[in-house]
């Protein structure tokens, strides 16, 4: 059984063991790149949901993610390695975007510009940041993800999907066949539910190895429910 998971730093693990988002950042891993660091995708709610099912792990996550990256890299392993047995998604936050430059995706966010952006990514980024419509980026990315939803429903590929920070509260209400945990509740989002079962996260908003373990544990019934 094949485990597919993708997301942003929250599904990659960030800082759950180790103070790293990237494998980079750690002189040990550099190689790596943007990939999850090991340390921190061992303890990660989709490592640990893998060894409950006794499933292989495949984490395409990647920390600063957009949803438009999700998509691209989740349909590129259907196309190149076939539908895995259970994909997990844990959806990023609606403004962030992908660029394409010269063959190089850029992801960027509200968060300020990359230190490592060609001039042309921190040009286009001051027009961005200035022009952001927080209520259409919300809308936009309700009816990406919900075709997106149909899409792998379509090729009986077996998903669950959750908000990891945003919510689609104020949105109208589709059928996700009990494919995707309360997307309309705010209190139901990755890091509110976390927050309101006491657990403290970093600057980053990211959480340690003991609330991977919780929400794995949460979200364990949900995935057998559906497999």
């Amino acid at each position: 059984m094949i485990l597919y998971v993708n997301g942003d730093s929250h599904s990659a693990g960030a800082e759950a063991v180790v103070p790293y988002c990237y494998a980079q950042d750690d002189h040990l891993y550099r190689a790596l790149g943007r990939k999850p660091h090991p340390d921190n995708e061992r303890a990660s709610f989709g490592c640990l949901l893998a060894n409950k099912l006794n499933a292989i792990l495949h984490c395409d996550a990647e920390s600063a993610s957009s949803n438009t990256r999700i998509i691209r890299t989740t349909r590129d392993y259907i196309k190149n390695e076939g539908a895995p047995d259970f994909i997990l998604i844990g959806w990023s936050t609606w403004e962030r975007e992908e660029w394409l430059l010269n063959d190089t995706y850029w992801q960027v966010n509200a968060g300020g510009i990359g230190h490592d952006w060609p001039d042309e990514i921190k040009e286009r980024y001051k027009k961005y940041i200035t022009n952001i419509d927080w209520i259409k980026c919300k809308k936009q990315a309700h009816e990406a993800i919900y075709n997106f939803h149909n899409e792998l429903k379509e090729q009986n590929i077996k998903h669950l999907f959750f908000n990891c920070y945003s919510d689609f509260n104020n949105q109208d209400v589709l059928n996700w066949n009990d494919c995707y945990i309360e997307p309309y509740d705010p209190e139901m989002t990755y890091w509110k539910w976390l927050t309101n079962q006491g657990f403290q996260s970093s600057q980053w908003y990211h959480f340690k190895a003991d609330a991977h373990e919780k929400w794995a544990d949460f979200l364990f019934p949900h995935l057998t429910r559906l497999l």
